[in-house]
């Protein structure tokens, strides 16, 4: 039902800030306003036929009498940061000062902080105060604890579940609550600390791992009922869903799979890491036989595939690295002044990335760097720089463009900001007259150019530079191979900076590999909000609605067709329901005086909307421009999408982008899907999730010669990244990840292990933490992700908490090198990998140590007889039993 707040919250005060009144009557001027434009619209039928019979705002909305009515029956205070006149003494003291922080001890070396935190609560109550510890989330209440009663407060801390009940407490106990404080302060007779004053930070805190595939392969995580999965030792076959078996005497949750013929496996929910998402239906795909030798020989052969390509990628990075290029350096003094000429604030990824350039320039060898970054993320000023350091050292620059309109916006860019200075800049596009064109290629034959800017026309064969020193290639996902083997011949021993917001699977497999380096720039700008997206069936009232609300804020609109024939009859549609708007069009099938001239006057805010195909989608730069509407927005592919929105929002406005529908014809199922990637797609930062749904959607290229349908089909395309990284790592003469991901332990303790359908009931969403649960790679890892679970679903169960101590133990067993561990009431059977030791001089002193309750059979297994009844004794144990097996192979051979 349509419920008030206060239905809600019936004994609750209210309080508002200055601005909710004029916030309130905003909005209910605009609800109203809306209600207006669709009783306009009775009687017009709507593009696809239907009526449109607005509901009144008073069923839908709390208007102004009800609101003063509900505000009237309960206590109410308004907050003003000021004191009103002639009431000085309007200000209320709490009595609150500014608590312990103790940043001091996190900067000593060797200082435990929590041991300062033990000792200071420790003060306080021999003080007479009492002590409240305030942690941000339940789970992090619970980490905190366990680590504070390590550190000298057990039996002196007690968790609570609110800032009251700490008041029955004895005095001497400190007590620890769930509060959303960011920091603690001191009050007469109280001390609270909060979480953020121990650690500097959130206990739970995204880990800082190596950026992998799986990060990019976004829809690796979401394996549904039906799909293809690829175990790594019985090949393709389809996910049938969860089965809980009896294993052990204990409920144990599996994965279902069905290989040809029917047959099933049963894959434990701890083992998920065997899985991989074979990756979009491709026609053909078939199941493997489960045993069969089919899969063990094909996985072989492409091994062997991959293998030779790796050391070719190896081998053409090789020869990159042992030629020599030019030294470029940034001059003292100049290039300071240069940045200065930047009007923002660089990110802390840009900043990076700079540096980063700064030294492949200096190096000596050629650069080959791939910068991704999000639209609008400041891609073009790390160009600048690195252009900047080639110009003034006397080497030419190429700036590889894929439309005129960038390169138009690129050299207005370039000319501004090297106004002054030394440098010729030119622009080779079919926006540049015949002539002067001409002109222009002998100027840079002659070395009489130093940046050029272009489009595909600087790539031509008739076309060279006389000392060519830096090639950048913008939005490189718009280049097709033959373009880019001719930058391969163009820029064999020069400087190569390639810049993309969705790179193309090919590029960013090279870049996860190894073969390119990469740069990531992920940091927002300041004060960057992400863009609004909607996507509808094609509205007048909402398109008329968005147009005029950007008009009237000062802005301008963009409105995208997908098709130049179209565009004359939407024009039309256009000036009938926004007349008040002043509209251009502007298309590639325009002359080029015409195209310049209506993106000029757009650009100099003549118009207040541009009426265009997907000609404005690469890289152009308009922060007036805050509103996109894309008719059809089914016509285009997601890439597409992705770049158009980001045409909008680069300043400090909020951006909004409407992708319309046919509001009668059914959406194709590629269509769909792409339209739902965008829905999801909605933060900042997103465009390498958005290139792994791409890869998904439309499949995967190989990575030498211009063949696209790759091996990938064969294998699926996350066990083909991880057979090209070990394949890659093993080229570089690098074993120690070569076999990470081949093999995963196999453990059985006689003990339920799952997550119990009452503590999370979406079937998808369980599916997903088993999928975390299986990349888990470190300790402290998997106590986050306990931290996290306890916050999103509650505390643990038992069967969940015994699931997590498994992957621990997985953890411990990949270290020691034991391949499998079985355990029961008498004591615990351990498998080596290989049946070999790290330091088998170790293993030896470990069992004489343990003479008569360790022994090792003849068939290389380790027995271990324990009295461990009580599963909780045999985890710990065998958690125990782990780590003196990694000590002893990390000892020192006698």
């Amino acid at each position: 039902g349509l419920d008030t707040i206060f239905a809600y919250l019936p004994d609750a005060a209210v309080t508002f800030d200055p601005q909710a009144e004029e916030a309130r009557e905003a909005r209910l001027a605009l609800i109203e306003e809306y209600h207006r434009a669709r009783l306009d619209m009775l009687g017009k039928e709507s593009e696809a036929g239907m009526v449109y019979r607005p509901v009144p705002p008073k069923l839908l909305h709390i208007e102004r009498e009800e609101w003063n009515r509900l505000v009237a029956a309960r206590a109410a205070a308004s907050f003003w940061p000021f004191a009103p006149a002639g009431e000085s003494d309007a200000r209320l003291d709490a009595g609150g000062r500014p608590g312990r922080d103790f940043a001091d001890l996190r900067a000593q070396p060797g200082v435990n902080v929590y041991d300062g935190a033990a000792k200071h609560v420790a003060a306080e109550t021999e003080a007479g105060r009492r002590v409240l510890i305030a942690a941000w989330s339940a789970g992090s209440a619970d980490r905190l604890a366990h680590v504070l009663r390590e550190h000298g407060l057990e039996g002196k801390l007690s968790a609570v579940e609110g800032w009251q009940a700490a008041a029955g407490l004895p005095a001497d106990v400190a007590a620890l609550a769930t509060l959303g404080l960011e920091h603690g302060f001191s009050a007469p007779g109280l001390a609270v600390i909060a979480e953020q004053d121990i650690l500097g930070d959130r206990l739970v805190r995204p880990s800082r791992r190596r950026r992998r595939a799986e990060q990019f392969l976004a829809e690796a995580s979401a394996i549904n009922e039906g799909d293809l999965v690829v175990h790594v030792d019985h090949g393709i076959g389809r996910y049938d869903g969860l089965a809980a078996l009896e294993v052990d005497g204990a409920p144990h949750d599996c994965l279902r799979l069905i290989y040809e013929g029917g047959d099933k496996l049963f894959v434990p929910v701890e083992n998920i890491d065997v899985l991989s998402r074979y990756g979009s239906e491709v026609a053909g795909a078939q199941l493997d036989k489960l045993g069969g030798a089919a899969w063990q020989g094909r996985k072989a052969r492409l091994k062997k595939r991959i293998r030779d390509m790796a050391e070719q990628l190896i081998a053409v990075a090789a020869q990159r690295r042992l030629r020599a290029a030019e030294v470029l350096a940034p001059p003292e003094g100049l290039f300071d002044e240069f940045c200065a000429r930047f009007p923002y604030a660089e990110t802390e990824d840009q900043s990076r990335t700079i540096v980063e350039c700064l030294a492949d320039l200096a190096s000596g060898r050629p650069m080959d760097r791939l910068v991704c970054g999000d639209v609008g993320f400041g891609k073009t000023e790390v160009a600048l720089r690195c252009a900047f350091l080639a110009a003034m050292g006397g080497r030419q620059v190429a700036v590889v463009v894929p439309t005129t309109l960038l390169a138009r916006q690129h050299y207005a860019t370039f000319r501004e900001r090297f106004g002054g200075l030394p440098v010729r800049i030119a622009q080779l596009s079919r926006l540049v007259p015949a002539a002067q064109a001409a002109q222009i290629r002998r100027d840079i034959e002659a070395g009489a150019v130093d940046i050029a800017i272009g489009t595909h026309a600087l790539l031509g064969k008739q076309l060279s530079f006389q000392r060519l020193g830096l090639v950048v290639v913008d939005e490189e996902q718009h280049f097709g191979v033959a373009h880019k083997e001719r930058l391969k011949q163009l820029a064999a021993d020069v400087h190569v900076l390639t810049l993309t917001a969705t790179p193309i699977p090919r590029t960013l497999q090279m870049a996860l590999s190894g073969v390119r380096e990469m740069s990531v720039i992920a940091t927002p700008p300041i004060d960057r909000l992400a863009v609004r997206t909607f996507i509808l069936p094609y509205d007048g009232v909402v398109v008329r609605e968005a147009i005029l609300r950007e008009k009237f804020r000062g802005g301008q609109s963009f409105y995208v067709c997908p098709r130049v024939s179209d565009i004359d009859r939407v024009a039309e549609r256009l000036r009938d329901l926004v007349p008040e708007a002043k509209l251009i069009v502007a298309h590639g099938q325009m002359s080029a005086a015409a195209l310049e001239a209506a993106m000029a006057a757009f650009a100099d805010g003549a118009y207040d909307l541009l009426l265009s195909t997907n000609i404005i989608e690469s890289g152009l730069d308009m922060p007036r421009v805050n509103t996109i509407v894309i008719h059809r927005a089914d016509m285009f592919g997601l890439s597409q999408l992705y770049q158009l929105r980001g045409r909008v929002g680069r300043g400090k406005a909020r951006g909004y982008a409407y992708l319309t529908v046919p509001a009668s014809a059914p959406l194709g199922a590629s269509a769909d899907k792409r339209l739902q990637v965008m829905q999801t797609l909605d933060g900042l930062g997103a465009g390498f999730t958005l290139a792994s749904h791409d890869l998904d959607i439309r499949g995967a290229g190989n990575l030498l010669g211009e063949e696209q349908s790759g091996h990938i089909r064969e294998v699926g395309i996350e066990l083909y990244q991880t057979l090209l990284e070990e394949a890659v790592l093993a080229a570089r003469g690098d074993a120690s990840g070569a076999e990470a991901g081949e093999w995963s332990p196999q453990i059985s303790l006689g003990m339920p292990v799952l997550i119990p359908e009452t503590y999370v009931a979406d079937l998808p969403v369980r599916l997903a933490l088993y999928r975390r649960i299986g990349t888990l790679a470190a300790q402290d890892e998997v106590e986050a992700f306990r931290a996290e679970l306890i916050d999103r679903f509650g505390p643990l169960p038992p069967e969940l908490a015994n699931l997590l101590e498994i992957v621990s133990i997985k953890i411990r067993c990949r270290a020691a090198g034991v391949e499998k561990v079985e355990a029961g009431p008498k004591g615990a059977v351990l498998a080596f990998r290989h049946n070999s030791f790290a330091n088998p001089a170790g293993l030896v002193a470990f069992i004489s140590r343990q003479l008569g309750s360790v022994k090792l059979r003849p068939d290389h297994r380790l027995v271990a007889q324990r009295p461990w009844d009580d599963p909780a004794i045999r985890l710990r144990g065998v958690a125990k039993l782990l780590d003196e097996l990694i000590e002893a192979a990390r000892e020192k051979a006698a």
